[in-house]
């Protein structure tokens, strides 16, 4: 079983900064990938970014990439995901997951289905 504790959430002005983090266990990160989905109110989750140590492979969505960077430290067992120039359409519930069987990848960030674990998620809010 993996277990997740997220944080760094909250309530950010349009052009802010937030670090998410979190804290995995029961995970190995030798194998498998693990990545950021996040969702709003009546719409399905969409895949923000993931890494896999095994083969080094990151992977962050069109609508983030220069602006959402995930990172982690695998002597604490802790991902990031660095969150700069937030615009209101970053507000959702944010998920750190897990899957073992698959690489980092467009392919298996399209789909929330394909994770095995997930943690409870972290609140982000952008508004003025």
């Amino acid at each position: 079983q993996v277990h997740f504790v997220e944080s760094g959430g909250g309530l950010v002005q349009p052009g802010g900064s937030l670090r998410l983090s979190c804290v995995v266990s029961g995970f190995n990160f030798d194998f498998g990938t693990i990545g950021w989905f996040r969702q709003t109110p009546g719409k399905q989750h969409e895949g923000v970014s993931c890494m896999s140590k095994k083969d080094g492979a990151t992977w962050h969505a069109d609508s983030v990439k220069g602006r959402l960077t995930m990172s982690a430290d695998y002597a604490k067992s802790t991902v990031y995901l660095q969150m700069n120039s937030l615009k209101p359409e970053d507000t959702a519930v944010y998920y750190c997951a897990t899957v073992g069987a698959y690489g980092c990848s467009a392919y298996v960030m399209s789909t929330f289905g394909n994770m095995d674990y997930w943690g409870k998620g972290t609140l982000v809010t952008v508004s003025a």
